[in-house]
């Protein structure tokens, strides 16, 4: 990081270590995290929700796991087309209707279990419910980045993001399943589906913080939206790596419920996944507030190879005690990972294209937790539970290898590397553009 103090967009001086008070001091920003935390809640409602319903209506946990996962993929394949559209017309003006159609697929999801429809319908309304999951976090990654720019606080919202995400993980299941459970095991999907469309008008109402749209060139080509921001080598590369992460969460959320209940108890997973998950926000809660002098390229590479040799060595864990220290040291290096990745967004792509990329990220990490599930499932199922943790020793593995082999890409063409979390700004707010990295 460098030791000169950076005037940011808002209008205060950040300090060196920048904590997160100063953060949650920044103008504005209360705005838009408050609704925007009860719009992103839902997200982690939603495949908890999908798979206790559509298991009370069809007696079948694979069914409810197969239509969870189509919704999984939806979203992973489908949501970054909505972040593009953000960023060429505005938050409010693709969130307002992204909102009401995923209310609607909810509601028509939720129907279609319930009178016994046919399952291929219940296949065909996950398409549309996954598809319009509202993409929140990466909305406000973006506007984050809009307000803080090339500023030492850019890091430290990084790491607040994360700890964030994590706390919506641990409280969305809870919430869900409690209402499934206590009340009716359609209601965790009915309280999913209300708290999108509130949540997500509120946030989409606060438009003051919303990043600016990019303007359209003479020629008539958007000034840096032009390409997708996967067309970007770098955004390629990170997208394989949380693609990887993805796999990290999704295997132990199968595998350490399949291992209790081998070891004849069965009420432990929650408290083995509550410690990764623990290990995961303390990190992330660590790690935003340390000056890191190591550009974040190669914080990256050293964070991921922890994480691959942490979860490569899940599967030899021979009882409950030494698989949650495992799951504790896993959890330890998830957070780093992402975070870095998130902060490199910004020196890669330019502020046009922020929120698409962000979603490709979000994207790739519920595309490799869904293929996760239903890989380390059936490895369970045919080998025992310790096979499952194959499937996040060889996601981390093979991601590390594209990161080290493809490590080039992660450096912007113009500087960028080592000016601490973000390198770049151009926000069109008094911070300077940069050329983003190779488009192959």
């Amino acid at each position: 990081m460098e030791s000169t103090v950076t005037v940011d967009p808002s209008g205060h001086r950040p300090e060196k270590r920048p904590g997160y008070g100063q953060l949650l001091r920044t103008p504005g920003a209360w705005t838009f995290l408050l609704p925007g935390f009860a719009a992103r809640l839902p997200f982690a409602m939603l495949t908890i929700s999908l798979v206790l319903l559509v298991q009370h209506t069809t007696g079948s946990y694979g069914v409810a796991g197969a239509v969870a996962a189509v919704a999984g993929v939806a979203m992973a394949l489908l949501a970054p087309q909505a972040g593009k559209l953000a960023d060429r017309f505005g938050q409010r003006a693709v969130l307002v209707p992204g909102v009401l159609l995923h209310s609607a697929a909810v509601a028509l999801l939720t129907v279609l279990a319930l009178t016994d429809a046919p399952l291929w319908t219940l296949f065909a309304a996950a398409v549309p419910t996954g598809a319009s999951v509202p993409q929140i976090g990466p909305m406000v990654r973006a506007r984050w980045a809009a307000r803080l720019g090339d500023t030492p606080l850019a890091g430290t919202a990084a790491a607040f993001e994360s700890v964030t995400d994590e706390l919506t993980f641990v409280l969305g299941p809870v919430i869900a399943t409690a209402l499934c459970t206590g009340v009716h095991p359609a209601a965790g999907l009915a309280a999913e589906g209300a708290l999108s469309l509130v949540g997500g008008l509120l946030f989409a109402a606060q438009r003051a913080t919303q990043p600016e749209v990019t303007p359209r060139t003479a020629a008539g080509r958007d000034a840096g939206t032009s390409r997708s921001a996967l067309s970007l080598a770098g955004v390629r590369v990170l997208a394989i790596a949380f693609l990887g992460i993805g796999t990290v969460f999704g295997g132990l959320q199968v595998s350490l419920t399949a291992f209790a209940e081998e070891a004849g108890h069965p009420g432990v997973n929650g408290l083995l996944y509550g410690i990764f998950a623990a290990g995961n926000t303390l990190a992330g809660i660590v790690y935003g507030v340390v000056a890191w002098s190591a550009p974040p390229q190669r914080r990256l590479l050293v964070g991921y190879a922890a994480l691959a040799v942490t979860a490569s060595t899940l599967w030899a864990m021979p009882s409950l005690a030494p698989l949650a220290v495992a799951g504790l040291l896993t959890g330890l290096c998830v957070a780093p990972s992402l975070i870095t990745g998130y902060t490199l967004i910004d020196s890669l792509v330019p502020p046009g294209s922020r929120t698409e990329a962000f979603t490709w990220l979000t994207g790739a990490v519920a595309l490799g937790q869904a293929g996760a599930v239903t890989a380390s499932g059936a490895l369970a199922d045919a080998f025992g539970a310790r096979a499952g943790f194959a499937v996040p020793l060889g996601g981390t593995v093979l991601a590390l290898l594209v990161l080290v082999g493809l490590r080039s890409r992660l450096v912007p063409r113009t500087g960028g590397a080592g000016r601490g979390p973000v390198a770049s700004g151009g926000t069109g707010r008094g911070i300077g553009h940069r050329t983003p990295a190779a488009v192959d």
